[in-house]
């Protein structure tokens, strides 16, 4: 495979892999993706389509059934949906979700779970951690598990947990232990597989959210909803150090997305710049077309080597916390300024939904907030990289 050049070491960027996705991405073009957005529907069929490939089984490992990827595989596989125009929202969760089963869930759970899921025959598509009430401070959450025999009963609710009403199982994370009990407040929360075919009308209640993207989100209501003890991931009251081992991945996953986005709108802008002709030239021959769209892919693919940085950190076990903050917030700024260039350069008609400009335009704005926003990455990097007193 072919080899890009990192910081120091090197990357595969798995062109095969890319070329196969994008041919699967082009039986799924724009008008397929307006249909979903203009129904507010889940696009099923492309998420079926990418399991029977076995891309959403890239990280599960062989013994299992999966591919046994690195981390750097899902990343060019997400990014290369996104930048064939296509929403890979629908599906990124099962990629970075997957690492907390991987390294916390017992032998027993794996050996019961990963073979469904990487067959498709199950989905792990939810992730419930934010709550109305606590929002990025994750350690405020109230959501309560307490032990009742061989179950867990959970009280509480979550919100923007994506794709609930799309998934099999889900990972939550609850309080087990009251923060008056506990010595730090990272201590006393745990993770739990929820199985949400038995959960749904027994305890869970799922409530859609429409939002500006079609993001299948949804709120969660936790009314003694029992969760078998079985289910719960790794010791008691270590669950948030589990998620936050998680983290990163996520933002390298959501990254490479953005990265992706901004390929696809440097593209569009390109072509359009090239083709449309006003006052008998092309418009692209303006220096006010030509330089957002220059700069922004300078913006891109700076960006674009602090993740392939990141992914190299991660995969080689070092602490990738700066690159992978940092990679996060600055591709998302790329696929900003991308999106803005490529609005811009169409003029009224990235206003048309059947230009797909407005539908993309709306979805990787939303990277500017999810999974952390960007004001909470520049204090982390005050705090933890500059060494500045902490500031929340």
């Amino acid at each position: 495979m072919k080899r890009i050049l990192g910081d120091a070491e090197l990357i595969q960027d798995y062109t095969p892999i890319r070329e196969e996705v994008a041919k699967l991405c082009q039986k799924f073009p724009g008008e397929y993706w307006r249909a979903r957005d203009k129904a507010r529907e889940y696009p099923s069929d492309f998420v079926a389509a990418l399991g029977e490939a076995g891309y959403l089984a890239a990280l599960i490992p062989e013994e299992f059934g999966g591919a046994g990827l690195p981390i750097s595989a899902a990343a060019a596989i997400l990014e290369e949906i996104q930048a064939q125009g296509c929403n890979g929202g629908a599906v990124h969760a099962q990629m970075y979700i997957m690492g907390t089963m991987l390294r916390h869930g017992s032998d027993a759970q794996k050996a019961q779970y990963l073979p469904k899921i990487a067959t498709g025959e199950l989905r792990l598509q939810a992730f419930g951690v934010t709550e109305p009430t606590s929002g990025t401070d994750t350690l405020a959450l109230k959501t309560v598990a307490k032990r009742d025999g061989d179950d867990y009963v959970v009280n509480g609710q979550k919100l923007w947990t994506s794709r609930a009403e799309h998934s099999d199982l889900m990972l939550l994370l609850a309080r087990t232990t009251p923060r008056d009990q506990v010595a730090k407040r990272t201590d006393g929360l745990s993770v739990f597989l929820v199985d949400m075919n038995a959960a749904r009308d027994n305890g869970l209640t799922i409530r859609p959210i429409d939002t500006m993207m079609n993001h299948s989100t949804t709120e969660l209501f936790f009314d003694n909803m029992r969760v078998p003890a079985a289910n719960l991931i790794g010791e008691e009251g270590n669950g948030f150090r589990y998620i936050l081992s998680g983290m990163n991945a996520e933002r390298l996953l959501i990254a490479a997305e953005c990265i992706g986005d901004a390929k696809w709108f440097i593209e569009k802008a390109t072509a359009y710049a090239k083709e449309r002709v006003l006052f008998d030239r092309p418009i692209g021959q303006n220096q006010g077309v030509q330089f957002p769209i220059a700069r922004a892919y300078a913006q891109m693919r700076a960006a674009e080597l602090l993740v392939h940085e990141g992914l190299r950190k991660y995969e080689a076990g070092e602490n990738c916390g700066e690159e992978a903050n940092m990679a996060k917030m600055l591709a998302a700024d790329a696929s900003w300024a991308a999106g803005e260039a490529c609005v811009q350069t169409h003029g009224g008609f990235g206003f048309a939904a059947e230009y797909d400009v407005e539908r993309k335009f709306r979805e990787t704005r939303l990277y500017q907030v999810a999974p952390i926003s960007t004001n909470m990455i520049l204090s982390y990097v005050a705090e933890h990289v500059l060494g500045l007193p902490r500031s929340y």
